[in-house]
């Protein structure tokens, strides 16, 4: 067992794409893998019922998998998404703002997910958080770039006197590339599983099975999921070398 493998990791584990591959990846890596989910008042249930599952569908397929895979936690912080309101938690529509940032942009989010994933590992003893953030193809969200979550894990090993790493595995991959390495942690039936059961889509939509997955197919988040899909579709389906 490797040095990695015999240490813990906690996922910020939304249900979506690319937690879903972040959840493969560590699992991959980690002897023991815990989830975290976060009801921020998000306008659609059908999130957090995406993650359990995912969870539960990784465990069936995966056995190798499934016995690195520890507990899942759901922290409420509603009272956050009710002061950060965006089009993700109140009804409005997905559009750029005046500040030139789109609507769906719910300020601090990732920030406010990292303080308490890490007062969470702090209590489990873990040292690693892991999550989707990308600054590569990505919503034009500031806290998805690398330099803000190098901010915030020094901010927190210093306010908690800990060496929490945050590790974005998806950081500079495009979403082709994100396709690519579902594939080479899981094979297709990985990439199945993404396509069928992870949810991604703003607009809540989960009717017609896309080649990509479930959506409207018109949202910024539909949107860079097909783009990404057609992208690694019309190159082979290659895998990426882990």
């Amino acid at each position: 067992m490797s040095p990695t493998e015999s240490q813990a990791a906690l996922v910020l584990f939304s249900g979506g794409q690319d937690s879903s591959v972040c959840l493969a990846w560590a699992l991959e890596r980690y002897g023991r893998v815990e989830t975290v989910g976060f009801d921020y008042g998000q306008r659609h249930a059908i999130e957090m019922e995406a993650r359990q599952t995912v969870r539960r569908e990784i465990a069936a397929r995966f056995p190798r998998w499934a016995e690195r895979l520890g507990e899942d936690h759901v922290l409420d912080i509603k009272s956050f998404g009710a002061v950060a309101q965006s089009a993700l938690t109140a009804d409005r529509a997905i559009e750029m703002t005046e500040r030139g940032l789109p609507s769906t942009f719910v300020p601090g989010r990732n920030l406010v997910f990292l303080i308490y994933a890490a007062a969470l590992a702090d209590r489990r003893g873990i040292d690693a958080l892991v999550g989707g953030m990308c600054e590569t193809d990505f919503s034009g969200y500031p806290d998805c770039r690398r330099d803000t979550l190098d901010a915030m894990q020094g901010a927190l090993n210093l306010g908690m006197d800990r060496n929490f790493r945050v590790e974005t595995p998806l950081m500079w991959l495009t979403k082709a590339q994100t396709w690519a390495l579902s594939k080479s942690l899981g094979g297709e039936d990985l990439v199945r599983l993404i396509v069928e059961e992870s949810h991604t889509c703003y607009q809540g939509e989960r009717g017609e099975l896309h080649p990509w997955g479930h959506g409207c197919g018109t949202c910024p988040a539909c949107e860079l999921r097909e783009k990404g899909y057609a992208e690694w579709d019309a190159a082979g389906r290659e895998a990426l070398v882990r």
